[in-house]
């Protein structure tokens, strides 16, 4: 019990208790979403995009299957009308999965096998202990949509999952984030694939939380690949965002 309040209490540290984050995230995502809009929060943990989204009037589908983060979400959510907490997950087909937890570090918790494989082998998870499993229901984005309508924006962050949800959803999103991780690239390569091959799409990169894109202008899919290719070596993780492509963007181009 008491490693489960540790790793909760780390969790809303990280999320919100960091100085000026809640403001940059803001602004990034003020990018993306304004009143009214539908967002989605694929592994919502905590809750901290859930804050900075309605901060800027969007209405919010908060996904998360770890039971910890749930209490924490319907604490802080959960008498708000705007925001619809979803106990679960989101894959490439309805059902149950299994969930690897990891009691003192929750943000870590995966269902992919081959993620929790590859992040071993870095000396920043050395620490880290999958230390006990759960069965959880699992959706898709298509019949979240078809719920609750299309998202101006989806942020996914599932540890390795993220291809899975993708595969999971058939029609194009306005906009959307999927985390990147340079020592599961493989995983995270195979995300950006099946978010080319939804539609028409730009690109741009933040680092380790920064709430700040790495990139001054977008990019094409390519041009992101070679950034991140460029960060491996040192580690950075982050999130990929993509955007479908403007007029703006074809005249830049």
């Amino acid at each position: 019990m008491l490693l489960r309040a540790y790793g909760i209490a780390r969790s809303l540290v990280m999320y919100y208790g960091i100085p000026g984050k809640h403001r940059r995230a803001k602004r990034l995502y003020g990018e993306f979403l304004g009143p009214g809009d539908v967002a989605f929060d694929v592994g919502a943990h905590v809750g901290g995009r859930v804050r900075v989204w309605r901060g800027l009037g969007a209405r919010v589908i908060a996904m998360e299957p770890q039971p910890d983060c749930l209490r924490v979400l319907r604490l802080f959510f959960g008498r708000d009308r705007e925001v619809t907490i979803v106990p679960g997950a989101v894959g490439a087909k309805p059902g149950r999965a299994q969930l690897a937890m990891s009691t003192a570090t929750p943000t870590v918790s995966s269902m992919s096998p081959g993620w929790i494989t590859s992040v071993t082998r870095d000396d920043s998870f050395a620490r880290v202990r999958w230390d006990r499993s759960i069965e959880v229901e699992v959706t898709t984005l298509d019949d979240l949509i078809a719920a609750h309508g299309v998202p101006a924006f989806c942020k996914i962050d599932v540890e390795g999952f993220e291809a899975d949800v993708l595969a999971g959803l058939t029609q194009p999103l306005p906009a959307l984030s999927f985390e990147y991780v340079p020592s599961a690239h493989d995983a995270s390569m195979e995300a950006l694939r099946l978010v080319e091959r939804l539609g028409d799409y730009v690109y741009n990169y933040s680092p380790i939380e920064t709430m700040r894109f790495a990139s001054p202008r977008w990019l094409e899919a390519d041009e992101l690949r070679r950034q991140l290719e460029r960060i491996r070596p040192r580690g950075r993780s982050g999130d990929v965002y993509a955007r479908l492509r403007t007029a703006g963007d074809r005249d830049s181009a």
